[in-house]
């Protein structure tokens, strides 16, 4: 009997996932773990609907991906049964290496390694798991395999994750600016020369996607609030990992437990097979149960930080378009020593100076390429009226500084 699973997605209605394989890789504990982490780390502090998981997200790109083949195959475009259940697999995959809350993991407790190559290590013990199974998968994860195209539905400007997420995080955060046509999209797509390019009918679609994208960046990844809130827990943890670094002992989970204790890097990773153990059972949850605990910690910076967290108590911000300067950072410094009387050589922990640039599209990247009649394919960058080349790749930097509320 080969029955479908089907579960009911908020955003697409019913998603079938087939016996075999790809079901297999759904009920891997290394995929539920996605269950366990927030796909927009602490943006729930901005929208308190913002409680979807990577988990959700992963089935997401995963019913666009079964879509995106059948369009693409009803237009002639010839893909293998074991093609599409290897990209099929691949973007279940694609993000089952994410630490808790996104990337703070990897700008505090581990150095040298990225979710990625994480992802790419999870999905590698799967396929031993499963006798090779996945190897094609894998092949078109890494872009080893000869049709280009079926990587460019996992990893482009175009892709499976990016449509799904958009669309996914507009509808929980209630952002509808953000809501993008993923079906007439995904119904526009074609191949040229094995490249994913679009049919002039969908620039349109193509346009409001990347003006989408941009509002959604600023408005949801990049909301000061959010950004200031993940400096709370970012210094927070490096304020763990040195008191940890000082034989100070913590409460925490096994899992952050050897994080904070040991130094993680890529090597090590690599080396020692109790990272991945420890990593495949960290999630949010860890995260936020020490910090409940961390309150009442001897040490006030660290309780100062994790009462700000707990307490949505989150750092001021003061956003700009031009670098901050010294004076004011300098002045700043001054008076959180004055008001808290904490040392000058830890007055950093209760502030923080970042610089986010992020474009609409990077021209010289990668391509969304428009098909016309003629069969003359052009970049949206030349084919759009709207939204001209210099508008595009506009760099838009904000500098942000955030520091803790008296």
């Amino acid at each position: 009997m080969n029955h479908n699973t089907i579960i009911n997605d908020p955003v697409f209605g019913f998603i079938k996932i087939p016996r075999g394989i790809l079901y297999q890789i759904v009920s891997h504990p290394l995929m539920q773990r996605l269950n366990r982490i927030n796909q927009i780390g602490l943006a729930s502090v901005v929208y308190p609907g913002a409680r979807h998981t990577r988990f959700q997200h992963s089935l997401g790109a995963f019913h666009l991906m079964s879509e995106a083949i059948l369009s693409l195959q009803q237009k002639g475009i010839f893909i293998f049964d074991s093609e599409a259940e290897a990209v099929q697999a691949a973007i279940l995959m694609h993000d089952i290496g994410h630490g808790p809350f996104s990337h703070v993991l990897e700008n505090t407790l581990i150095s040298g390694i990225t979710h990625e190559e994480i992802s790419l290590m999870m999905m590698e013990q799967i396929n031993r798991e499963m006798n090779g199974e996945l190897a094609l998968a894998l092949m078109i994860f890494k872009n080893e395999y000869n049709k280009k195209f079926l990587h460019q539905l996992i990893s482009s400007q175009l892709d499976m994750d990016r449509l799904d997420y958009l669309r996914r995080d507009a509808f929980f955060t209630g952002v509808n600016e953000g809501n993008i046509g993923s079906a007439r999209i995904i119904k526009m797509l074609d191949v040229v020369d094995d490249r994913l390019v679009v049919n002039a009918k969908g620039i349109y679609s193509i346009e409001n996607y990347l003006t989408s994208r941009r509002l959604m960046y600023w408005q949801v990844y990049l909301h000061k609030t959010a950004v200031a809130c993940e400096r709370v827990l970012i210094n927070a943890l490096l304020r763990a990992k040195h008191l940890a670094d000082d034989g100070k002992e913590l409460f925490c989970s096994p899992a952050l437990r050897y994080y904070l204790y040991n130094h993680v890097d890529a090597k090590r990773f690599n080396a020692d097979p109790e990272a991945m153990r420890h990593y495949s059972r960290l999630d949010d949850n860890d995260i936020w149960s020490a910090m409940k605990v961390w309150m009442d910690s001897d040490d006030r910076i660290l309780s100062m930080l994790a009462t700000d967290l707990i307490n949505r108590n989150i750092f001021r911000v003061e956003v700009s378009d031009e670098p901050i300067p010294e004076e004011r950072i300098d002045a700043l410094k001054a008076e959180i020593i004055a008001k808290t009387g904490i040392d000058a050589a830890d007055v950093g922990y209760l502030m923080s100076v970042n610089e986010i640039q992020k474009d609409m599209y990077d021209v010289n990247d990668d391509h969304i390429d428009i098909l016309y009649n003629d069969g003359c394919v052009r970049d949206i960058a030349e084919a759009s009226e709207i939204l001209n080349v210099s508008m595009l790749s506009k760099k838009v930097r904000k500098y942000y500084l955030c520091y803790h509320r008296f």
